[in-house]
């Protein structure tokens, strides 16, 4: 395992393939190893790619819908009228930065990151990359804030995983109070990134030039 985990993440940061490709070099070197270690059978398999091809299509479903919305947003103005509203917003550019940081935060709470990804970051991202804020740091910003969204209640994807693994007498609102610490280390390393840029961007400008 630990030899398939290099294998593909040696892969992405040496250049030898894309994150797509060494995840399709993941998914089969993962597929052997349950083979080998006897831990697949065909009938697991079958289950697990029926539930595969659930979440794609949920995945596309949303994605054809954000497209959609996304091209009647630009048909209508809509582009303009944000960077309107980002060039007019006290603070400049970081003010911008951060009301797009705190609206991706607050929409955690009751949208999953895949539909923040496909609706609102195709709207305001544009805007602000156009208003110079460097992509690499606005991706990690980005990346850091929908990881939190994994625990806010009450959708968090993390949530719905422990409340599945947790004893009974573990009730629902024990694990919301239990991720409040955890949710405001997120928010101290989100912070830490916009007061340090560098601590995202030093190591992609290292290994890429």
């Amino acid at each position: 395992p630990l030899t398939l985990i290099a294998a593909v993440l040696g892969s992405i940061l040496a250049g030898l393939a894309t994150p797509t490709e060494a995840a399709g070099v993941g998914a089969l070197g993962a597929l052997l190893l349950g083979f080998s270690y006897r831990a697949l059978d065909l009938k697991t398999l079958k289950d697990i790619a029926e539930s595969t091809m659930k979440t794609t299509a949920m995945v596309f479903l949303i994605l054809i819908g954000a497209s959609i919305f996304s091209l009647v947003f630009r048909g209508y103005g809509g582009d303009e009228v944000i960077a309107e509203v980002f060039e007019n917003m006290p603070g400049g550019v970081m003010g911008a930065m951060l009301i797009v940081m705190a609206v991706i935060f607050l929409l955690g709470f009751i949208l999953d990151f895949i539909e923040i990804i496909y609706v609102v970051i195709p709207i305001v991202g544009p805007v602000l990359l156009a208003m110079g804020i460097d992509p690499v740091w606005l991706g990690i910003m980005i990346a850091v804030n929908l990881q939190t969204s994994f625990l806010t209640p009450p959708f968090g994807f993390a949530l719905f995983y422990l409340r599945g693994v947790a004893p009974p007498q573990v009730s629902t609102s024990d694990i919301y109070r239990g991720v409040v610490p955890f949710i405001g280390l997120q928010l101290i390393l989100l912070a830490m990134l916009v007061i340090w840029p560098q601590l995202a961007t030093w190591l992609p400008a290292t290994l890429y030039g």
